[in-house]
């Protein structure tokens, strides 16, 4: 326990102390939790308005200690991040919890949270002390990097979509592992690059895993990749014991990986390969080769000529977004000429979607995609801010720029619905929440907040309301 108190003690600077309660007995023992499956909601003993989803390995049992990931998301989804993960836990051995409080916004929420999860999860579980990580996506990626610097006692952080907190890069000071990915079209694409060069530089053990996709929590086999990687980190440290067989099989695949890499002629990626494989076996068994041919690699012409096509195309799309950016920024400070500046604001972004859905280029449609992306997450943050402001007004202008940026995102119209709702504009309301009900992927939980959802009381009497809350139609 002592890995808890001194944790406990790293976030007492940020927020409230313990209180003397919390020392004492709990008022019931820990109910028995059913291993083998995703528990949605486990409610803190201690602090019952908080809870987490949880994933124990079928095969827990307290007769030994187990590492855990934390897991933070910035809509306090704790769910989200074990459905990609689970499969990986299951077979590492990993207990994985996510937190159901912790989210984008004020970080006193997040530290309660993490102290609620950390408390109750050693009250409950047997846990390795040496082997406990955090993980996190976009804003709650910040949030489980900032909690490892503070606390100085993690072996491991997860970083999806996002890296360490604006001017509070990582230090030489704190030595945890970082395992990074990113989406090759998420707007956080650059962020995510120069932090892991900013994590070499500063000798941190790190590792990059790119994948196709947008701003969204690492994929499934990304999951994969980082619990095996930091199951090689812990062997390195001895926090686990060696597994040589363990070893050949990952030594195998990185060298595979990076070897298809540079049989398909994308050199620069296949270097980056080769010089992250080497260094992760590096202490675990024989890396020569991948070094030797990261060297050879090195000299040809194409690693420059790669890292200066990157470097241009994080410019471009810094470019692409710097007159939208300072339009959104200055929207709500100027009442006067609001519709003006709203009315160039949806021009110019869909004039860069239309940019986006017209170009043929690979290369260039993954900086448009990037561009717009990061257009359409600026306006929702704004939106969500103005909201927590009570300014239903000025959130409904920054969503609906939103859904310029793309049409069929089901997290805008979500949003564009209830500020729509509160604005008693019903038709609109019913209009946004159509196209979210067509486009979700996940009717039962879409159909569980249209129940649960505040904005939309006054409404669900009504027949239109109504028909949205029926069951969706069989899929032929």
């Amino acid at each position: 326990m002592r890995f808890l108190k001194l944790l406990l003690v790293s976030f007492s600077a940020l927020a409230s102390p313990l209180s003397a309660q919390q020392n004492s007995a709990p008022p019931n023992p820990p109910a028995i939790l059913q291993a083998g499956t995703i528990l949605p909601s486990v409610t803190a003993i201690r602090h019952p308005e908080q809870s987490y989803a949880l994933y124990l390995p079928s095969r827990y049992n307290s007769g030994k200690r187990w590492p855990i990931v934390y897991a933070f998301d910035p809509g306090a989804s704790g769910d989200r991040p074990l459905e990609s993960m689970k499969d990986a836990a299951e077979r590492y051995g990993y207990i994985v919890v996510g937190s159901n409080n912790s989210r984008n916004g004020p970080w006193k929420i997040s530290v309660e949270a993490a102290q609620a999860m950390l408390q109750d999860t050693h009250q409950r579980l047997a846990l390795d002390d040496r082997r406990m990580y955090f993980a996190g996506f976009s804003g709650g990626a910040r949030v489980a990097a900032q909690l490892a610097k503070n606390c100085k006692c993690v072996a491991g952080v997860l970083l999806s979509g996002a890296g360490f907190q604006p001017m509070a890069q990582a230090s030489s000071e704190e030595r945890f592992a970082v395992f990074a990915t990113t989406g090759t079209y998420d707007f956080n694409y650059a962020e995510i690059v120069r932090t892991d060069d900013d994590l070499e530089k500063s000798g941190y053990p790190h590792f990059l895993r790119r994948f196709d996709g947008p701003h969204q929590w690492a994929t499934a086999n990304a999951m994969e990749e980082a619990l095996a990687w930091f199951r090689l980190q812990a062997m390195k440290s001895g926090s686990e014991a060696r597994d040589d067989s363990f070893i050949a099989a990952q030594a195998a695949q990185e060298t595979e990986r990076a070897r298809t890499l540079d049989q398909s002629g994308d050199l620069y990626s296949a270097w980056k390969e080769y010089l992250q494989a080497a260094e992760m076996l590096d202490g675990l068994t024989d890396n020569a080769a991948l070094r030797d041919r990261a060297g050879v690699l090195e000299k040809d012409k194409a690693i420059r000529e790669g890292a200066k096509r990157e470097k241009q195309g994080f410019e471009e799309q810094e470019q692409l977004t710097r007159e939208i950016d300072a339009g959104l920024s200055t929207l709500q400070e100027n009442r006067e000429t609001r519709g003006d500046i709203r009315a160039q604001l949806q021009r110019q972004i869909v004039a860069l979607r239309g940019s986006t859905e017209h170009e043929k280029r690979e290369d260039r449609l993954l900086v448009l995609k990037r561009a717009l992306a990061g257009i359409l997450g600026a306006a929702m943050d704004m939106g969500i801010a103005r909201l927590d402001q009570k300014d239903v007004h000025g959130a409904r202008d920054y969503f609906e720029l939103a859904c310029d940026a793309n049409p069929d995102s089901v997290w805008v119209l979500s949003n564009i619905a209830v500020v729509r709702a509160m604005d008693g504009d019903k038709k609109g309301m019913l209009e946004a929440l159509r196209h979210a009900r067509a486009k979700t992927q996940d009717s039962a939980k879409f159909l569980a907040w249209l129940k649960e959802e505040a904005a939309f009381a006054r409404f669900r009497g009504t027949p239109e309301f109504g028909a949205l809350l029926l069951e969706p139609a069989p899929q032929h």
